[in-house]
């Protein structure tokens, strides 16, 4: 056989590549977005508990001689709840409709697959 004999039917390849193409995330895909505003929300919020926990901390040393780091951070963790809710309402708005889109995209490869399942 010649090396054009057993090469790759091109159509079988070019859907190989979609494929390829479909399973791979893109840099805007709702997944990705997701990932993203996830990893910031987190970071703002741990970074919020730090601050709160350092003034908390500060103020604490002007009132008495010595005051906890743990205590302070204890505060910080109650106090940032509340308060990042509040602050980061937009933050949390764009992590929900990521989720949904999300959400929407594997609902519809899902009842894809079931439909290509009841077809064969």
């Amino acid at each position: 056989m010649s090396e054009r004999d057993e090469s790759v039917n091109p159509t079988e390849t070019s859907a190989e590549e979609t494929a390829t193409r479909q399973s791979t995330p893109k840099l805007d895909s709702p997944g990705a977005r997701l990932a993203r505003n996830m990893i910031f929300y987190t970071i703002v919020r741990l970074l919020l508990v730090v601050v709160l926990a350092l003034v908390i901390t500060w103020v604490g040393n002007m009132i008495v001689d010595q005051f906890p780091l743990l205590v302070g951070a204890i505060f910080a963790v109650i106090i940032a709840l509340p308060l990042s809710m509040v602050l980061f309402s937009k933050l949390r708005a764009q992590i929900n409709s990521d989720i949904a889109e999300v959400d929407v995209a594997r609902r519809e490869k899902r009842e894809d697959l079931r439909r290509r399942m009841n077809e064969a």
